[in-house]
């Protein structure tokens, strides 16, 4: 380095102060020329203060060193980060177009070389002129992992040939590399190092090159849970922001619900943004069909009173409804309505859960979902037997839920016999078979007519087809229609009987003639 004069003090971000020739630093930076031609005249030493120096003192130093070394500087992948980002910050063209050109070489770097000089970035970012050489890092690294189905990088060995990829005898074993399901996700470990940011760029651009969606699943889950260990509070809740977020982007049908469950779980004692929890439940609502009761039940929320979480079940089934009930097919349904069932048995017996809020639960599918509502009563039987103090029209709001016509014999045999039910659930119940049982006679009398002398037209769909056989099965059929009849006509006298047995107790407790229309109407 050449004797010269150091008339210029350089403060670098409040750490570390250099003193450097004016005029060989300016030749080669257009911002320190500006201030010292602002600054002509001035007798004393000159001195600049940069507050926001990317890198620091030591790549200010890299800086010097390029100006005294007549622009002549080595680049490695270790410090073209620091060097771009540098130049930028002082207007150095000629060390810009260096960079640019060594930039060319990302392909011939080591997968251990460009894995350090993402790290190095992640510390610059967002600074101007960092954007480009990391697209040009990551659209480097994706090419690598996606071409890992038919080679693995080693990432432990430098590539001196030019060559970006190599099998790796000394750090992972043959037999290793034969498993596919390895080479699926070598990768995972080494890019757990990287922050949430180059995460996010990270995986939009996996996306957008179709990369499996199944293997950037795993690997947001891996990246969750191997981050958590050290992270703080605040950390774990970015970690879980960014990682929902990329999840959301990806086919739902490729992502575990059983970790969105565990996510959820852990997110609760995070502070997590509302935008973050909605995106979860909104993709654990979608899959609700493939939970457990075990998922569901999630503790209530601290301050207030209910034992679980009701709310959040009630928003998971608003997201697997999704835009409207014909969207979803019968067989998800009738999965989520038996596992509705199990929930409202579950949560029945909270003394702090209100008549409005279980019967929300009980309405959120449609009727469709149930072939049977026999669950939905044994729920509001527990309900109305823990709330016992419940007035007679919150129990028939709660009685709202059930659907009469689904319930079995034995079941409506219950209930008339249930002092806890209110005397108009009964007799809607009664009136309900009633018509179910009208119904089936008129269906039983039309068949009979088709069969015995009413329109004979039939429509001949095969040479082979056969009459008598046809004529059999419909009679068979009739026979089974004719027993059900027989079955609903002795439940509903049995029901008229209880109905009777209930009014005269009804008129002895309160003795009060007015108290029958009220009940009964």
């Amino acid at each position: 380095m050449e004797q010269c004069v150091l008339d210029l003090e350089v403060d670098v971000n409040g750490e570390d102060v250099f003193v450097v020739n004016e005029r060989v630093v300016s030749s080669y930076s257009g911002k320190i020329s500006r201030f010292v031609g602002k600054s002509e005249g001035v007798a004393h030493r000159l001195k600049v203060i940069f507050n926001d120096f990317p890198g620091g003192g030591e790549c200010f130093e890299l800086i010097a060193r390029f100006c005294y070394d007549k622009g002549k500087v080595i680049i490695t992948p270790l410090n073209i980060f620091k060097l771009t980002c540098a130049a930028h910050f002082m207007e150095m063209d000629s060390l810009s177009d260096l960079t640019e050109k060594s930039l060319q070489e990302v392909r011939y770097w080591s997968w251990h070389e460009l894995l350090t000089a993402l790290k190095q970035c992640q510390e610059l970012l967002p600074r101007t002129g960092s954007l480009a050489l990391l697209d040009k890092c990551l659209d480097s690294l994706i090419g690598r992992v996606a071409s890992s189905c038919e080679t693995s990088p080693s990432p432990s060995v430098s590539s001196s040939d030019g060559s970006g990829f190599r099998l790796s005898c000394d750090t992972r074993s043959t037999e290793s590399l034969k498993s596919s399901a390895f080479r699926a996700t070598w990768w995972f470990e080494d890019l757990v190092a990287l922050g949430t940011d180059l995460i996010r760029m990270l995986i939009k651009l996996m996306v957008a090159k179709n990369f499996d969606h199944v293997i950037i699943s795993r690997f947001l889950l891996y990246y969750q849970k191997s981050r958590f260990a050290s992270a703080s509070a605040d950390e774990k809740a970015k970690i879980i922001e960014v990682v929902v977020d990329m999840l959301e982007s990806l086919d739902s049908r490729c992502v575990s619900y059983r970790s969105l469950f565990g996510m959820l779980r852990v997110g609760l004692n995070t502070n997590l943004s509302q935008c973050t929890r909605d995106q979860l439940e909104g993709m654990i609502g979608s899959q609700l069909d493939q939970a457990t009761l075990d998922d569901l039940l999630v503790p209530s929320p601290v301050g207030t009173s209910c034992l679980y979480d009701v709310n959040l079940v009630l928003r998971f089934l608003k997201s697997f409804l999704g835009k409207g009930v014909c969207c979803v097919p019968l067989s998800r349904l009738r999965k989520a309505s038996a596992l509705m069932d199990l929930f409202l048995a579950e949560v029945a017996p909270d003394p702090h859960l209100k008549p409005s809020k279980f019967l929300a639960l009980i309405i959120a599918l449609p009727d469709s979902a149930r072939d049977s509502c026999d669950g939905v009563y044994y729920a509001v039987n527990l309900y109305l037997e823990v709330h016992s103090g419940l007035s007679e029209d919150q129990k028939m709001k709660v009685c709202r839920g059930l659907t009469y016509e689904k319930l079995s014999p034995q079941v409506l045999d219950h209930l008339t016999r249930n002092a806890k039910f209110p005397p108009k659930s009964v007799v809607q119940a009664v009136a309900s078979q009633q018509h179910k049982l009208k119904s089936l006679l008129q269906d039983k009398s039309h068949a009979l007519e088709a069969v015995n002398g009413g329109s004979k037209q039939v429509v001949l769909y095969a040479k082979k087809f056969n009459l008598t056989d046809e004529n059999e099965k419909l009679k068979a059929h009739l026979q089974g229609m004719q027993w059900r009849v027989v079955e609903l006509e002795k439940v509903c006298r049995k029901m008229q009987v209880q109905m009777t047995k209930v009014m005269k107790s009804r008129m002895a407790s309160h003795n009060s003639a007015k108290s029958i229309p009220r009940l009964c109407s």
